[in-house]
């Protein structure tokens, strides 16, 4: 089995980026934007985890945190990440499903974030 990171996670909002740190090394990122009119949703668009960190739990911690992020915020979560769309299929108890509308909007605004795309 591999071993799990011992890591931080950091939100940088302005960034859009909720980010994995082992140490001072950042290890996983989650690209996101906050749909309008804020604060409507968090949006999960891109979940990435450098190969030579990968296997560690990293990605699932990520996920985990930006669930919870959300929940703090009182806002659900979009993920247009296939990755964190399959981590809320797999753990329906922390990730609440969304509307149609509600993805719909999530698809049509990630237009006006061509830095994620």
């Amino acid at each position: 089995m591999a071993e799990k990171a011992d890591v931080e996670i950091r939100d940088d909002r302005e960034r859009g980026s909720l980010v994995a740190y082992e140490g001072s090394e950042p290890v996983g990122t989650i690209a996101y934007f906050v749909l309008d009119p804020a604060p409507g949703a968090l949006v999960a668009v891109h979940t990435v985890v450098p190969p030579d960190h990968e296997g560690k739990g990293i990605a699932g911690r990520l996920v985990r945190e930006f669930y919870a992020m959300a929940d703090r915020e009182g806002v659900p979560v979009v993920p247009l990440c296939p990755y964190a769309a399959k981590w809320a299929q797999r753990h329906p108890e922390e990730a609440s499903e969304v509307s149609t509308e509600l993805v719909q909007e999530a698809k049509r605004q990630l237009g006006n974030h061509p830095e994620l795309l």
